[in-house]
């Protein structure tokens, strides 16, 4: 299961970056894995553009948060997304992994 959360660069969980703080949430859990992805331009709720432009360099880009893991640790972990999500969207979907290991294992 992928579990996608969209959010803005600004975002914070007390002291520190939402996305970050939802990382290490994550690994605690030990999920499998998560990548958080920094977007150039795009726009929400509120239809703000918010853009990476030199002329018009915004402080509150896109975040795009993937997690993935089975639809049991996914869901397990959702209550805990809830506690921090005070905007933005978060999707499930259905995923097919071809291949998971680590480096040191090949």
């Amino acid at each position: 299961m992928l579990l996608r959360i969209f959010i803005g660069e600004s975002d914070r969980a007390g002291h520190r970056p939402l996305y970050e703080e939802l990382v290490m949430k994550a690994r605690e859990l030990h999920l499998a894995g998560a990548t958080v992805l920094r977007g150039s331009l795009g726009f929400g709720a509120s239809s703000r553009v918010h853009t990476a432009k030199i002329l018009r360099l915004s402080m509150d880009l896109p975040i795009v948060i993937e997690i993935i893991d089975s639809k049991e640790k996914i869901e397990s972990f959702l209550p805990i997304l809830d506690q921090y999500l005070k905007g933005g969207i978060a999707t499930l979907e259905p995923i097919q992994v071809l291949h998971y290991r680590s480096s040191s294992e090949a």
